[in-house]
């Protein structure tokens, strides 16, 4: 994970040379493109804003820098690519994303739209969706999934009340219900099948800056005693999606194993789906971390009936809409294997994603380690700019695999 975020240093310290372009492109039909970064009212582009310019089809890519009127020049060949721009100031974060901008034949202006937003104190630092092999025996293995919570500040976070849900359609490739005509997304996360939550007092589950807090989706059980390529999450102080009630198939949800704490499974607090087991995506799930602002109880929440809707296309699913100021962090996943994909968070969640390339092969997605921030405040900070496209990368070992 240390070569990997040294690598990805080296790369960010190349943008300091203006446009990058990681393969030279064929000399033919090529055009110049302008992008426009367009802030929000009341902010004004300063300079500095990273623009990446990435093939939908190919492995050309490039990145610059934005001038000081918000403006970004290179040229390109024709294709069709997903344009992105990222600025930080401090914890005020700049996002915007075009998922298909075409290239034929003429020189392109393009306007992104960046939307506000701020750096979280927690975060997801990794997503482990996509199985394993059974090796020594045959056959795959997705019993297994986790999500490591980190605190990237400098203060005490408390996980307790701390909610979180995977967002409707489960996989990045399925048609979106939820984007109109335009695609342009709703103002709310459609949290799909059930809402957890961490229990607690208010302060019974501190996380101290830099810790982590490792929350398994599946069976909280050593899965490497039978499958070496895969994880023990038999560990103490552990979190678990368990509730025999709501997801009784014991294939995917199993006893906790006897280091893991009954004041560390999650709650249920509202289950819409109808599946005996809790429904991840292994190739390309969106999660999100939320809690409700204070004074707003999750439970009065969703007994709302406003507050849940049907699935349009579907007579038996609902979702819980939950309000996009209420979203700590998500993560959008696409399909690696395919060109597909649908974003399902808005860029001011997440303005990018980051695609899993292998599944069942015991690869994880592992969020960034920012080494100027970390050695500056003294704890581990990883790189949080509310665009996964930068902040993750596909790891080929999990982190918790001995």
């Amino acid at each position: 994970m240390q070569n990997k975020a040294i690598t990805l240093l080296a790369a960010c310290l190349l943008l300091l040379t203006g446009c990058m372009r990681l393969r030279t492109p064929y000399e033919g039909d090529v055009h110049q493109i302008t992008v426009r970064a367009l802030y929000p009212q009341g902010y004004e582009p300063q300079g500095g804003a990273i623009v990446t310019i990435a093939s939908l089809y190919t492995d050309l890519f490039y990145a610059l820098y934005t001038d000081s009127e918000g403006r970004a020049h290179t040229r390109i060949p024709n294709g069709l690519y997903s344009i992105t721009v990222q600025d930080n100031k401090g914890s005020h974060i700049f996002n915007g994303t075009l998922d298909k901008v075409l290239v034929s034949g003429e020189d392109l202006t393009v306007d992104v739209n960046l939307f506000h937003s701020f750096a979280g104190n927690l975060v997801i630092k990794e997503i482990y969706c996509g199985g394993c092999p059974k090796l020594p025996e045959e056959g795959t293995y997705q019993s297994d999934q986790y999500i490591i919570v980190h605190n990237n500040d400098g203060q005490t976070a408390y996980l307790d009340g701390l909610c979180l849900g995977t967002l409707s359609p489960y996989n990045s490739t399925a048609a979106n219900p939820w984007a109109d005509a335009q695609g342009n997304l709703p103002d709310f996360a459609p949290v799909i099948q059930a809402v957890w939550m961490v229990g607690g007092n208010g302060e019974s589950f501190p996380i101290e800056p830099g810790k982590d807090a490792v929350i398994c989706l599946r069976g909280a059980i050593n899965h490497a005693a039978q499958y070496p390529l895969s994880v023990n999450l038999n560990r103490p102080g552990y979190f678990v999606c368990y509730n025999p009630v709501y997801f009784p198939n014991p294939t995917y949800h199993p006893a906790p194993g006897d280091q893991i704490a009954p004041d560390h499974y999650l709650e249920v607090v509202i289950k819409t789906g109808q599946a005996n087991a809790y429904t991840l995506s292994v190739n390309s799930p969106t999660l999100v971390l939320f809690r409700p602002p204070e004074g707003t109880d999750i439970h009065d929440f969703v007994a709302r009936e406003e507050n849940l809707v049907q699935v349009p296309g579907s007579s038996i699913d609902r979702v819980v809409t939950v309000p996009l100021d209420w979203i700590l962090d998500g993560v959008e996943v696409f399909n690696g294997a395919s060109s597909n994909n649908r974003k399902r968070l808005p860029s001011r969640i997440d303005a990018g994603s980051v695609s899993l390339m292998e599944i069942f092969m015991g690869h994880t997605l592992m969020r960034v380690i920012d080494p100027k921030e970390t050695a500056r405040k003294g704890f581990e900070v990883l790189l949080d700019t509310n665009n996964s496209s930068m902040d993750f990368y596909e790891s080929k070992v999990q982190s918790l695999h001995e």
